[in-house]
C-alpha cells in the first residue's frame, strides 16, 4: 500500500502553482508512506513497531529503563487501563478453580507434585486476598515500542538489541507484523490503543515499569548546555536557580572546556546576564569583538592600568569602616605575593603603612565613602604613595628596596598607574596572555581585586569566569582570595566559573576543595590518565565513569548539577560555532573568508 503525501486538486480547478500557499504538513510530512508486512516505509526513513506479549513473575523496580536510555531514536507508548475489582475477583476465583482442579487430578494419578503449579496456585490466592481488601487493583498494560532505522540491516540490527535487553529479563516481544500502521499509530501521540495487545497487571509489577527513570536535566528556564548522551534528550538548565551559581570545569588542554564556556557566555548574554572573563591566552577576544564587548590587554607595556588601592563603594548594609578594612587585608595578601612573603614584622609595618597611606588620602573610616576615588584630596593613592610612606618608617628598609620594583622601572607601567579600565559592557574580558609568568598570579589577584569591586557595585546576573586558575592556586593569599570571591557569590547574584587543566595542581591548594564544594555546577571533560584516580576519589565516580573520561571525544564529559549527573555533548549552531571556535584551521578559514569579504 502506497500513500502519498499531495493535495488531490479537482480537474476543473484550474492549477495556479504561484499563488498557492503552504502549509506546516507540506513542509514535515514525508513525500510517501509505503506499509509493508513487518515496518513503515516513510520517505528515506524505516520504522518498526514492537509489542511486549509475556512477563516473568517478578518484576525489579526501573526494568525499563535500558531501553528509555537506548542511543537510537524509539518512540514508546504505555496504555494502562482498569479493570473492575469485582470482574477480576470472578476471573481470578476460575483461574483457582481451574488450577486447583490439576493439582488434584495429578494427585489422583500419582504424579509427582508440579512445583508451578502450586507456585501459581500459591500466588492466586494471594492476589486474591490482596484485592478483596483493596491493596492491589488489576489493570490490562499495554507497551509498544517503535523504532527507526536509515535501512532495513539497521532496523535488525536494533531489535536484535532490544530483544537482547529485554529477554535478558525473562520479558519477551514481538513485532505488530500486518498491523504495522495500527502499531505506528499506537505510539504516535494520538492516545489511541489500536493494537489491544495487553498483559494483566496488578498494582505492584506495574508500578515498576514507571517509565521516567532514565538522568535527566532538563528545566524550563535557563540555556542549552548540550545533548543528553544517556538518552539524547536536551540538557537544558539555569545555573542560577540552584543553591549557587558557580562551576567548576576540569579537562585536559584540547577537551573542549573554552568552547563549552564560550557557548555557555553567548547563550547567557541572550538572557541578559553581564559576563567577565580572565583570560589567560586571549582566545575570548573574538567573541568579545563578535557580541560588541571590551577587551584590555593586561600587560607591562599595555595603555590599560588597574590601580589595586582603588576601593568599592559600601553598600548600604555596609559601614565604610569594614570596606576599608578588608581592603586593608586583601592589599597586604597581594603584597605578600609581589614581595616573594613577609615575616610576621614586616606583615605588621605592611599593614600599618597602608593605613597610612589612605589616611594620607584623607580615605578614612570618619571621611564621605561617596566622595573616595572621585574629588582631589581624595584620589585613590598608587604604589609609589605606598613606598613613600615606608620609607618614613623604621626598620622597613628592606621593603622599600624590594617594592622599588614596582614602583620604578618596566613594572611601574602597571603596578603603579591609576586604573583607566571601564567595565561597564555587558562583556568585558581581561587577556593576560603577554604578562611575564613570573607576574601572573600578581595579575590576577589585582583583576580579581578590581572585579569584585564592580560586582559588589551594583547587583545584577552576572558570570565570572577564570580560566587557567591553577595561575591563582599557586599562592596560598592567590587561593584565599579565590575561595572567597567563590563564597560570597551567591549574594552578589554572581556565577564563578572555575576553569583548569590539572585537577593535582588545583588540589594541592588547601581551597581546592572547598571551592569544588561550593560550586553546585562541574563539567568533567577528558581527562589525563596520570590524574583520573584523584578525579575518581574527588567527585566518587564509578569505574565505568572513569573509563569514559579517559576516551571521551572533544566536547564530550560528565555533566554535574546539584545531586545529578548525566553525560553530556556539547552542541553548537553554525553561527555559533564561526563565533566561538578555538581549532587553529577554524580561526584561519573565518579570517581569509572575512578578508575576502572586505576585500
Amino acid at each position: 500500500m502506497l500513500f502519498p503525501f499531495f493535495k488531490k486538486r479537482d480537474r476543473k480547478t484550474p492549477e495556479i502553482p504561484s499563488s498557492d500557499p503552504f502549509n506546516i504538513a507540506d513542509i514535515i510530512a514525508p513525500s510517501f508512506i509505503e506499509i509493508k508486512h513487518s515496518y513503515l516505509k516513510m520517505g528515506e526513513r524505516l520504522a518498526k513497531t514492537y509489542f511486549i506479549f509475556s512477563y516473568p513473575r517478578y518484576l525489579n523496580t526501573g526494568w525499563f529503563s535500558p531501553v528509555i536510555n537506548l542511543s537510537f531514536p524509539i518512540d514508546v507508548s504505555i496504555y494502562i487501563h482498569p479493570i473492575d475489582s469485582a470482574e477480576a475477583l470472578k476471573q481470578l476465583r476460575r483461574k483457582v478453580t481451574e488450577v486447583q482442579a490439576e493439582i488434584s487430578e495429578r494427585e489422583e494419578k500419582g504424579l509427582i507434585r508440579d512445583p508451578a503449579l502450586e507456585t501459581a496456585y500459591t500466588d492466586l490466592e494471594d492476589l486474591r486476598d490482596r484485592l478483596q481488601t483493596a491493596q492491589e487493583k488489576m489493570f490490562n498494560f499495554s507497551v509498544y515500542v517503535t523504532s527507526y532505522a536509515d535501512n532495513e540491516k539497521e532496523l535488525r540490527d536494533i531489535e536484535i538489541e532490544l530483544r537482547s535487553i529485554l529477554e535478558s529479563r525473562l520479558i519477551y516481544i514481538k513485532p505488530a507484523l500486518y498491523q504495522q500502521k495500527e502499531g505506528f499509530l499506537s505510539t504516535s501521540p494520538y492516545n489511541l490503543d489500536l493494537l489491544m495487545v495487553s498483559n494483566k497487571l496488578n498494582t505492584s509489577p506495574l508500578s515498576t515499569s514507571f517509565p521516567f527513570v532514565s538522568f535527566d536535566l532538563s528545566s524550563n528556564e535557563g540555556i542549552l548546555y548540550g545533548l543528553n548522551k544517556h538518552n539524547a534528550s536536551l540538557v537544558l538548565f539555569d545555573r542560577f536557580s540552584l543553591a549557587n551559581a558557580n562551576s567548576v570545569i576540569f579537562g585536559v588542554s584540547g577537551s573542549g572546556k573554552s568552547y563549552a564556556i564560550k557557548l555557555e557566555i553567548l547563550r547567557y548574554l541572550m538572557l541578559n546576564v553581564d559576563v567577565i572573563v580572565i583570560d589567560p591566552e586571549n582566545e575570548y577576544r573574538f567573541l568579545s569583538d563578535a557580541v560588541g564587548g571590551s577587551f584590555f590587554e593586561i600587560s607591562l607595556s599595555s595603555d590599560n592600568h588597574i590601580n589595586p588601592f582603588d576601593l568599592p563603594q559600601p553598600k548600604e548594609d555596609e559601614k565604610p569602616s569594614d570596606v576599608l578594612r578588608s581592603n586593608i587585608i586583601n592589599m597586604v595578601g597581594l603584597i605578600r605575593i609581589m614581595l616573594g612573603g613577609l615575616t610576621p614584622e614586616e606583615d605588621a609595618i605592611i599593614d600599618q603603612a597602608i593605613t597610612e597611606t589612605y589616611a594620607a588620602k584623607d580615605i578614612t573610616p570618619e571621611s564621605d565613602p561617596k566622595l573616595w576615588g572621585k574629588k582631589e584630596g581624595l584620589e585613590f593613592p598608587i604604589m609609589s604613595d605606598l613606598e613613600e610612606v615606608l620609607s618614613t618608617m623604621e626598620g622597613a628598609e628592606s621593603l622599600v628596596r624590594r617594592i622599588q620594583r614596582f614602583t620604578k622601572g618596566v613594572y611601574s607601567n602597571f603596578f603603579n598607574q591609576p586604573s583607566n579600565v571601564d567595565t561597564t559592557n555587558r562583556m568585558v574580558v581581561f587577556g593576560i596572555r603577554d604578562m611575564e609568568d613570573e607576574l601572573r598570579p600578581m595579575a590576577l589577584f589585582i583583576i580579581l581585586r578590581y572585579v569584585w569591586k564592580t560586582i559588589t557595585s551594583k547587583m545584577k546576573k552576572r558570570l565570572l569566569i577564570i580560566d587557567e586558575a591553577w595561575w591563582l592556586m599557586k599562592n596560598e593569599d592567590g587561593a584565599s582570595f579565590l575561595f572567597g570571591t567563590v563564597k560570597r557569590a551567591r549574594k552578589y547574584w554572581l556565577g564563578v566559573t572555575t576553569i583548569t587543566q590539572d585537577v593535582n595542581d588545583f588540589m594541592k591548594s588547601d581551597y581546592g576543595k572547598p571551592i569544588i564544594t561550593n560550586s553546585e555546577l562541574l563539567v568533567l571533560m577528558k581527562q589525563s590518565p596520570a590524574t583520573i584516580e584523584t578525579v575518581k576519589n574527588t567527585f566518587n565516580l564509578t569505574e565505568e565513569e572513569k573509563l569514559l573520561l579517559l576516551e571521551s571525544p572533544t566536547g564530550e564529559g560528565i555533566f554535574f548539577a546539584g545531586t545529578k549527573h548525566v553525560l553530556i555533548r556539547v552542541l553548537a549552531s553554525y553561527t555559533e560555532d564561526q563565533i566561538i571556535t578555538t581549532a587553529p584551521e577554524e580561526i584561519i578559514k573565518i579570517k581569509e573568508a572575512k578578508k575576502e569579504l572586505e576585500s
